[in-house]
């Protein structure tokens, strides 16, 4: 494998219509889950990927399965747990693209994952580790699950990708930061936003913000700034990436995911950093044009044809 990842997958319910949650009455079924999106991600731009979880047995675990299988992602340590129901979260989405997410996913099948049950030769065997902070946030026993899958990846010489995602939703900023200051020890490529840097060291000052970076062995740290691009840190200073402008906001959900998927492709095709981002950058735009949470995550040719380096023939 080229890259895989831990967490949950989740049946979404999307509104047929914008507002608030209350006053819509019908809704569409699509698959998400912020770790699984990135493997979708990843499979679409031609990277071997794979995923691991637990989902309910039931229908809506089954059509999970059958649709990541479908999109190329290896699924052979998803399993199936008899007693539980798959995740569900409903999303509100406003006018202007923003929205919230109301989740039912507790009693979680993925409870049935433990830092012992981890398949460790999966593990193993993959170049990168991708994982975030959205699975240890929706119970505790999957913060130690993800520590231990972290350390696994260490011993082996695998590269650890972690994206903080904070879902205040789901727990505390103290929850958040106290878990997560004991993942970045283990941490290759830091993928993150501005809000969770100041979670994570509690603080809005940049110069402290970046010393306490600078007090990691990272080999990457990315800062995503929405449609204003990206960030590198660089001898000590951010080094700024532009964005691409969009002309409609259709929905912003997923556009962080498709963003990580994008630099990992580009990170395991040996790119300069500054390239990398470039392709994040538009991946994260294309996905905010699109309705959904992995509809808008683009095949490599569709992002080629968006940076204008494949002609794209419409008619």
């Amino acid at each position: 494998m080229d890259v895989i990842t831990i967490g949950d997958g989740m049946i979404t319910f999307d509104p047929a219509s914008k507002g608030p949650l209350r006053f819509v009455g019908q809704f569409q079924r699509k698959i998400g889950g912020a770790e699984l999106n990135v493997m979708l991600g990843c499979a679409r731009l031609g990277l071997r990927s794979g995923w691991i979880s637990r989902l309910g047995k039931d229908e809506f675990g089954r059509h999970i399965v059958n649709t990541v299988r479908g999109e190329g992602v290896d699924v052979s340590e998803v399993k199936l747990e008899e007693g539980y129901a798959t995740s569900l979260n409903f999303k509100e989405v406003q006018e202007s693209g923003a929205g919230r997410t109301f989740y039912y996913r507790l009693p979680s099948p993925t409870e049935t994952l433990t830092p012992d049950t981890l398949p460790e030769d999966y593990i193993k065997q993959a170049k990168i580790l991708h994982v975030t902070g959205v699975f240890p946030a929706i119970q505790p026993q999957n913060r130690e699950v993800i520590l231990r899958a972290m350390q696994i990846a260490k011993e082996n010489g695998v590269k650890v990708s972690f994206d903080p995602n904070i879902r205040l939703r789901l727990w505390s900023k103290e929850e958040a930061r106290q878990t997560m200051l004991t993942y970045l020890p283990y941490v290759d490529y830091l993928l993150t936003g501005r809000e969770e840097l100041e979670i994570l060291f509690d603080s809005e000052n940049d110069g402290f913000l970046r010393e306490k970076l600078g007090g990691y062995s990272f080999e990457q740290v990315i800062m995503k700034d929405g449609d204003k691009g990206s960030a590198v840190l660089q001898n000590g200073s951010w080094k700024h990436v532009a964005g691409f402008p969009v002309a409609k906001v259709v929905d912003t959900v997923g556009a962080g995911d498709g963003f990580d998927s994008g630099f990992l492709y580009g990170t395991l095709q040996n790119w300069p950093v500054e390239r990398s981002l470039q392709f994040a950058n538009a991946i994260g735009a294309m996905v905010v044009q699109v309705s959904g949470d992995n509809e808008g995550l683009p095949y490599l040719e569709e992002v080629e044809g968006f940076l204008g380096q494949r002609e794209t023939i419409e008619r």
